[in-house]
């Protein structure tokens, strides 16, 4: 497989949208679809064993570069929503970019995306994603592409 065409990996998980999430309207307020899409995010990379607190352990962090959002229909309070998150394992570099979408059942009410960079803890300076972290993603691939 060409290493420009995408190779993903998503994973879903379901959070309830709470009282404290929504606004006067009773919509869930648009500033929380980024925590919604951290929620994804996290559990990805737990689901798939690129575990945050294992960068942050070997002294990596990923701050936040850019974020896009993109709202097709209202969540409200009680709502079971889905959180899906994917990476394309072919774009692993000093950026990574996670993409998100909910759903209500089948329903997409929202997407996005998110950039995030390799950055050394002690330095706050950019750098190439850690070896064990390399190492992970392309079991990864192998994984799919035996598939």
């Amino acid at each position: 497989m060409n290493n420009s065409q995408p190779l993903y990996i998503r994973h879903r998980y379901p959070s309830r949208i709470r009282y404290a999430d929504t606004d006067k309207m009773g919509f869930a307020y648009n500033g929380n679809y980024l925590k919604y899409f951290e929620i994804g995010r996290t559990e990805l990379m737990r689901h798939f064993d690129l575990i945050y607190s294992e960068l942050e352990k070997a002294g990596y962090q990923l701050p936040l570069l850019e974020a896009h959002a993109y709202y097709h229909k209202a969540a409200f309070y009680d709502d079971l929503i889905n959180i899906e998150a994917a990476l394309d394992l072919n774009k692993i570099g000093p950026k990574i970019v996670f993409e998100y979408k909910l759903f209500r059942e089948n329903e997409l009410i929202a997407e996005g995306s998110t950039v995030h960079l390799f950055m050394k803890s002690d330095t706050k300076k950019a750098c190439r994603p850690p070896k064990f972290f390399l190492d992970k993603i392309n079991l990864l691939k192998n994984s799919l592409l035996s598939k």
